[in-house]
């Protein structure tokens, strides 16, 4: 009786293997270190993908790494500046040789906020309106033209996007950081038109806040601020612009980013996946 309970299980564990949506790709996550990246990397490797963790914190990342392995579950890490386009270059060309195909990028890398948000924008230096600007769009681009020319041959391969609501609803106080989202939704739908015909897909996954992360913690204190009000007021208020009167968790976002970089979205490019509890509509 215990060993027919023992193979049952096995059976079931193995079955469940044999339907991970991510089963045996290869997703490359930069700044996998942080809340977002860290989710992204948590959900891909569940779901049978091969994660590679990226970011500029090597102890950090080697966490992440132990949490996935100790889970039975693929992931290495390496300490790869997002901005130095050599160096990301030269790990996702080591990884291509080392697995023959690159299946998902998603560069998760954020900035510090003090100093961006919570300021009137006539207050703000052009230096420090135009950090989030060049930082998110240079990186962005030097990750997904990285990715892009090794999924090129192979025909297929999705790189993805994380873009706030602000990025369409108009919201005080942000500095630099909308321009920089819109840019990145522009950046998505110039590589979609190119690079479709390919075979490879560009998705933006566009959510509310997610205050279970610590950059809203900070930004909601930054912005509550300004505005006279706490971080919870303004967290309220934020969640009555939704339908669902809550903001986007973690786990919506899992569930999107899993979606979106499986073959059960092959139709959709060059756009955007709308996780926002209708506050917008697209």
């Amino acid at each position: 009786m215990n060993r027919y309970v023992s193979d049952e299980k096995w059976f079931e564990a193995s079955r469940a293997l044999l339907k991970r949506t991510l089963k045996d790709k290869v997703a490359v996550i930069y700044g996998a270190a942080g809340a977002i990246g860290l989710t992204a990397a948590h959900a891909f490797a569940r779901e049978g993908a091969n994660v590679f963790l990226t970011g500029r914190s090597i102890s950090k990342l080697n966490k992440v790494e132990e949490e996935i392995s100790t889970a039975g579950l693929s992931a290495e890490a390496a300490e790869v500046d997002a901005l130095d386009e050599l160096a990301v270059n030269h790990h996702i060309e080591k990884i291509f040789e080392k697995t023959g195909h690159i299946d998902i990028s998603f560069n998760a890398i954020g900035i510090p906020l003090q100093g961006i948000e919570g300021i009137p924008l006539v207050e703000l230096t052009a230096e420090r309106f135009l950090l989030p600007i060049s930082t998110y769009i240079k990186s962005q681009f030097i990750t997904a033209k990285a990715a892009g020319k090794l999924m090129i041959p192979r025909k297929s391969g999705v790189i993805l996007f994380h873009t706030p609501d602000p990025v369409r609803v108009a919201a005080p106080l942000m500095g630099g950081m909308s321009p920089a989202w819109s840019a990145m939704e522009a950046l998505s739908r110039n590589l979609s038109v190119e690079l479709a015909p390919s075979g490879i897909r560009t998705v933006c996954i566009r959510t509310t806040a997610l205050p279970e992360t610590e950059t809203i913690t900070i930004s909601f204190g930054l912005h509550a601020q300004a505005s006279g009000m706490t971080s919870q007021q303004l967290q309220g208020f934020l969640e009555n612009m939704t339908h669902k009167k809550r903001l986007t968790t973690l786990a919506d976002f899992a569930d999107a980013l899993v979606f979106a970089a499986s073959d059960q979205s092959s139709g959709m490019t060059g756009a955007v996946l709308n996780m926002t509890g209708g506050k917008i509509s697209d």
